[in-house]
């Protein structure tokens, strides 16, 4: 791909062609439509890179003091070594841009999608190049109505809006700005339509003719004179509620300007960079305020904020930088007359290959500008990340042993309610070790269920030469390595989904079970369903491929429950929508070759609304619509199955409906609900107990775990998995 690149030691500046980046986990990844050049920040930065080493330490004695102490604590020779390194360093340039996603990070599936346009912002992230990979908190919907080249303005208004919101102003007051480029033209804007009465004042008079475009009330020529009178005429002597300062200078007369033009005990958002030795006189008689405004806004420059996508609390950080971009680009929008209008700043387009004529014309000065736009090309296709496909295990037999003692590490409010019950009615099962993290947790479970041991650590059970099966009820996160571990100890293990949480963990299972004969299984256990088993035979009966239909009307929960976070449980997808695509793949009797995703736009923090479509290597299909907009008190899960002119339907599995032949029959209704938990545990159980085959074969778990994390690879991509 194509960047704006300079270099730091000679300032030269260059189009290169750089690898293209890949997407990572809370990341997006995005081909940029449309980059803006902010003149004013950009031009100090390309100025201060073309400035020989003599003049860029007397810019930055900061840093000359920085290198003289570590000359003195490592040497002179490691510190050129070190400078020398620095200087070569390339420096990507931009921070405003704006484009389309192509690829959407682990964690961020439904949040984003791909092919939705995005404004994107950050120094060394929206940079000038064709791709780039930005964090969540530094991205924000585009209105479909606002196009790519007012996009782009999104991270300076921004700035703007950030440096308005210091000034903590109300309707009916009025503000002044300082340096109307291209921050004070977008805090006009921005003034204007929080309901301040706005005073513009600069020495350029076509900027002064667009900020009255912007609908600033008064507008002021520095070089015509003291503002001071029109000021006091239009406040009726008051002076201004607050001022903005966005020019940019190394003089110090805005602070000479804002001092005089203020009311009494008046605000001061320092937004531009300027000289700072503030008339302290007319600062203190006024007792004036001044807030340096933080770019942005709340959580710039704070990498877990927007690194690692750490968030603020509404209640207490209304308006984060995320936030004020979002906020930004939604005033673009042409829903109202009464917009954030950017497109009368453009004054210059440029094509990416021609950025050194941009830059060129922006350091020399050589043409009135104030919005320089670079232009990408829009037929460049982004590549999708390379898929890694695990070889699949083949099934095999438990060791004969006559009974199966269990060891079971977890002890949950699942195991505690459901499977520890049915395991301890059915016999030739031995509930021999209780392993958890809290030693309360597991002596309970011992005298409530008769576990022979109790333990807080898990090699309890892995250590025991009588154990030959292992019961992992524990978060998700943890099941691929437990698993792992179990097969290596020689044990059977049945884990309650999912079997692991990416293909990595896949892969460590697939290994672990190719140096044993004992056997894993997934708690899939709706394919063990009554219902679901009379309904695959008789789809089976029914001969050719099968189209199934499965809602899932799964209820909302809270978006910090444990399965909803990475380092637990993973969402809801892998945790309990995995579910669905193994009864899917159980009713269609046949192997999953490509699975597709969508969902719908978050708006509570997890994706828990989508649909998935998976087509089967006999040319059958399935749909998996699976909610948690819906209510509770309807039905939860309803399958329906198309097969050779017949039709099943099973509800909730109490109730199963079959039509063919001009008739609908609907054999009696269950009193209790059965969903296979009491089946599935005497399945595993009598496998063990009779070293026979695994009750599933192993090939078929691990396909409908690969195609469920497939369905998260085919949100964050966009496109169809094929597995």
């Amino acid at each position: 791909m194509k960047q704006v690149i300079q270099n730091t030691r000679s300032g030269k500046l260059s189009v290169k062609d750089i690898p293209e980046p890949r997407v990572r986990a809370g990341h997006l990844l995005v081909r940029t439509s449309a980059s803006l050049i902010s003149a004013g920040t950009e031009r100090l930065v390309v100025g201060f890179a073309k400035k020989s080493l003599a003049a860029k330490a007397k810019a930055r004695p900061d840093l000359v003091r920085k290198v003289i102490n570590k000359a003195r604590r490592d040497g002179i020779g490691a510190t050129i070594r070190a400078v020398t390194a620095r200087l070569d360093e390339p420096l990507p340039l931009g921070y405003s841009a704006s484009g389309v996603v192509v690829a959407v990070g682990e964690g961020l599936e439904g949040k984003f999608q791909t092919g939705q346009r995005v404004a994107m912002a950050g120094a060394g992230l929206a940079n000038h190049a064709e791709y780039n990979v930005v964090p969540e908190n530094l991205a924000a919907p585009v209105p479909d109505d606002v196009n790519d080249e007012e996009a782009c303005f999104g991270t300076v208004a921004a700035i703007a809006l950030h440096g308005v919101r210091n000034l903590g102003l109300e309707i009916g007051d009025t503000a002044a700005v300082i340096g109307v480029g291209l921050v004070g033209q977008l805090a006009v804007q921005l003034l204007e339509l929080s309901g301040i009465r706005v005073v513009a004042l600069d020495y350029d008079a076509g900027r002064l003719d667009l900020a009255r475009f912007g609908r600033a009330e008064l507008t002021w020529n520095l070089s015509d004179g003291d503002p001071v009178p029109a000021v006091l005429n239009l406040t009726g002597g008051l002076g201004c509620d607050g001022v903005l300062i966005a020019a940019a200078t190394e003089s110090s007369e805005p602070f000479k300007t804002a001092a005089a033009i203020a009311r009494d005990r008046a605000r001061i958002s320092l937004v531009g960079m300027t000289g700072t030795e503030i008339p302290y006189r007319e600062f203190m008689a006024k007792e004036l305020s001044v807030v340096v405004s933080r770019s942005y806004g709340p959580g710039r420059y704070d990498s877990d904020y927007e690194n690692r996508g750490m968030k603020y609390p509404e209640g207490f950080v209304r308006w984060t930088e995320t936030r004020n971009l979002a906020e930004a680009v939604r005033r673009m929008s042409r829903i109202r007359d009464h917009r954030l209008a950017v497109e009368h700043m453009i004054t210059h387009s440029f094509d990416l290959d021609d950025a050194e004529k941009a830059y060129a014309m922006i350091v020399e000065n050589s043409e009135p500008h104030l919005g320089v736009v670079l232009r990408y090309p829009k037929e460049t296709a982004a590549k999708s990340p390379r898929l890694k496909i695990p070889a699949h295990v083949s099934a095999g037999g438990g060791k004969t042993s006559g009974e199966c003692v269990l060891g079971a590490i977890g002890g949950g409010n699942f195991a505690r309610t459901v499977l520890f019950p049915e395991l301890k009615r059915l016999p030739g099962c031995r509930l021999q070790a209780i392993a958890t993290q809290r030693g309360a947790s597991a002596e309970h479970s011992q005298q409530k269920f008769g576990f022979a041991e109790a333990a807080a650590d898990e090699a309890a059970v892995f250590d025991n030469p009588d154990i030959n099966a292992v019961l992992i009820a524990t978060p998700h996160s943890s099941h691929a390595d437990l698993v792992a571990r179990a097969l290596a100890a020689g044990k059977n293990v049945l884990v309650e989904k999912p079997l692991a949480l990416d293909r990595d963990g896949l892969n460590a299972i697939v290994t672990a079970r190719r140096q044993t004969d004992s056997f894993f299984q997934v708690g899939f256990n709706r394919r063990y369903a009554p219902l679901a088993i009379k309904a695959r035979n008789r789809l089976e009966a029914a001969g050719g491929n099968r189209f199934v239909l499965i809602r899932v009307n799964a209820g909302a929960v809270e978006p910090d429950a444990w399965f909803n976070a990475p380092e637990e449980g993973g969402g809801r997808v892998l945790g309990e929508a995995c579910h669905f695509v193994d009864l899917a793949r159980f009713l269609a009797g046949s192997p999953i070759t490509a699975v597709h995703a969508s969902a719908a736009r978050v708006h509570h923090g997890v994706c828990d609304d989508l649909t998935t479509t998976l087509n089967f290597a006999d040319g059958g299909l399935a749909t998996i619509a699976y909610t948690a907009l819906g209510d509770t008190a309807f039905s939860k899960e309803l399958i329906e199955c198309y097969a050779g002119g017949v039709v099943v339907t099973i509800d909730d599995f109490r109730t199963m409906t079959i039509a063919t032949g001009g008739k609908v029959t609907r054999p009696r209704k269950s009193a209790r609900q059965d969903k296979g938990h009491a089946a599935q545990m005497k399945a595993f159980v009598d496998a063990v107990a009779s070293g026979g085959a695994a009750p599933v074969d192993e090939a078929e778990i691990f396909e409908t775990s690969l195609a469920t994390i497939a369905v998260l690879e085919s949100l964050r991509s966009g496109e169809t998995i094929k597995l």
